[in-house]
């Protein structure tokens, strides 16, 4: 069974769902980069370096599972953002003594995010809202002091891909204590109803783009056009498998 894959220098990890028991427990960085925030790799240095440092990598992009599957010949297992929380989120409702910080893009989500958890019966919920961060240099003190503080089991980055990662990293560097970061973005809203609705189906037939896509055709054409730039970067890079 092939374990990891490196592509442009960055380990991906190929996990069974099966094991999220095994690796929920973990402390570090886990990111879950889409197909249109991989391609950003070639032009932002600190994204680049902030996946290739994550602790877990996950094959949160559907296409890029396509892609090396028709031009590489290499099979690996998608894990998503949306079906990782959907695990989480049934081990928050038997771990209920976990602390969860969440930083949110605004007040609207935040609320939604917050009243989401405490319905999973998760008692200490914490809430931060992100500034309008500048991904080249990012610090935030404010953050660091709090969580410092309150010194949650969970961080979930609820904010957007190519950012999130780069504060993830920061957080990590910063704090002294064990903490796990999950970068999942703006999956959460997929369960508060703040996003388009996907479920299981959908997402184990790839199916995500073209929900988000149908309900926000505006925002996810651009993003979904400039990833196919993704195809030559597959094509013409190496990918070294990891057994």
């Amino acid at each position: 069974m092939i374990k990891k894959i490196i592509f442009k220098k960055i380990k991906f990890h190929n996990i069974n769902y099966k094991n999220f028991n095994k690796y929920i427990v973990k402390k570090g960085l886990f990111v879950f980069p889409a197909g249109p925030a991989l391609v950003n790799i070639e032009k932002s240095k600190k994204y680049h370096e902030s996946i290739k440092q994550a602790d877990l990598v996950f094959f949160d992009s559907g296409f890029f599972v396509l892609l090396l599957k028709i031009f590489k010949k290499i099979n690996v297992s998608k894990f998503s953002g949306y079906k990782f929380l959907n695990l989480f989120f049934g081990y928050l409702k038997e771990n209920k003594r976990k602390t969860i910080f969440c930083i949110d893009p605004n007040i609207k989500f935040s609320k939604s995010n917050k009243l989401f958890l405490k319905n999973l019966g998760i008692k200490k919920i914490y809430s931060y809202l992100a500034p309008n961060y500048d991904p080249l240099n990012i610090s935030d003190k404010k953050l660091l002091d709090l969580l410092r503080k309150k010194r949650p089991n969970y961080i979930l980055t609820n904010i957007g891909g190519g950012t999130q990662e780069i504060l993830g990293l920061y957080l990590r560097k910063k704090l002294k204590f064990k903490t796990t970061i999950l970068c999942t973005g703006g999956a959460i809203s997929f369960f508060t109803g703040d996003q388009a609705p996907i479920n299981d189906f959908i997402d184990k037939f790839y199916l995500g783009w073209l929900i988000r896509l149908f309900f926000n055709p505006f925002v996810f054409f651009k993003r979904y056009l400039i990833g196919l730039r993704l195809i030559p970067m597959v094509i013409f890079n190496k990918v070294t498998i990891i057994n």
